[in-house]
């Protein structure tokens, strides 16, 4: 396994988290950020929003583990520092990367805003913890059909990031390529908030609802002479497309839909352009199949 919980391999909090004066600024400030960036955080006892944002912070610094680091200095007791960074009000917080300020904010802001400061500064930096090897490596198994195994990799990359939508959507695909539906579905429902709507998930759902879909496909042979005894019949022609996607043959599947589009576009309330959707959405943004399906689309649409 490429990741552990280990705690030899936890950093310890406060090796990431210091209080930083005047004299220990350049060590602890500017020459660590030639390692990995660092926030600092100018607060004061008296600042009521600091003694929010200064532990929403350190939260996530510390759910970094070790590929972020922080400084805290009292304006109070460090006046020198924080008028040469020009600080006019608090909290005021910078990030530094080899030795120079890289991006900074004011007040308190949502936590929301927090993690997307901190995960932005972990990208800066290059180092995701290994997060990045680990969902290449799971992907492999799912393409070798090793699937139990990518599920495995998927889950322990969500014990490290909870909310990595990648790590979701692979852990759905890897549910879906054993055939276990039900399992996929459990997957997908405990999805958090955070990652519901990204890309990876939606793929995921898409070929989900696939799947289910072609569980009432009919045999292909029946339905292939229904098409052929009336090319107008639209429901036979979109079962045929849904059993021809659940043998894996999606490129004549998608020929089968868009033929029925180009027949009857408002068929169904244009069942034939939302399964289309459907299908380039469970497929990667890059797949060629995909690219031409679409690009076949869109000429019928404004044909």
């Amino acid at each position: 396994m490429l990741l552990t919980d280990s705690a030899e391999t936890q950093p310890n909090t406060a090796d990431l988290i210091k209080d930083v004066t005047e004299a220990s600024f350049m060590q602890d400030v500017v020459e660590r950020s030639m390692e990995v960036p660092v926030i600092v955080d100018f607060w004061a006892p008296w600042c009521g929003p600091c003694k929010t944002l200064g532990p929403q912070l350190e939260a996530e610094v510390a759910r970094a583990k070790g590929r972020v680091a922080m400084a805290k200095v009292n304006v109070d007791e460090n006046q020198m520092i924080a008028s040469q960074l020009r600080v006019q009000s608090i909290p005021t917080v910078y990030a530094f990367f080899q030795g120079q300020p890289v991006d900074a904010f004011q007040g308190a802001i949502p936590q929301s805003q927090i993690k997307q400061f901190v995960e932005k500064l972990i990208q800066l930096g290059g180092d995701d913890g290994g997060l990045g090897a680990a969902l290449e490596a799971a992907e492999t198994m799912l393409d070798e059909g090793a699937h139990d195994d990518a599920a495995e990799t998927f889950a322990a990359i969500l014990g490290e990031e909870p909310e990595n939508p990648q790590a979701w959507g692979g852990l759905i695909r890897a549910r879906l390529a054993g055939g276990d539906l039900t399992a996929a579905e459990d997957a997908l429902s405990q999805v958090p908030a955070a990652a519901a709507n990204a890309a990876p998930v939606e793929a995921a759902r898409a070929r989900l609802q696939l799947a289910r879909q072609a569980e009432s496909a009919g045999p292909l042979d029946d339905l292939k002479a229904r098409i052929d005894a009336d090319p107008t019949d639209q429901q036979a022609r979109f079962d045929y497309a849904t059993a021809l996607h659940a043998g894996g043959d999606v490129e004549q599947a998608i020929d089968q839909l868009l033929e029925a589009f180009r027949r009857d576009r408002e068929w169904n309330d244009g069942a034939a352009k939302a399964q289309l959707i459907t299908i380039f959405d469970a497929l990667k943004p890059t797949d060629p199949v995909a690219q031409k399906g679409r690009r076949r689309l869109s000429s019928l649409i404004f044909s």
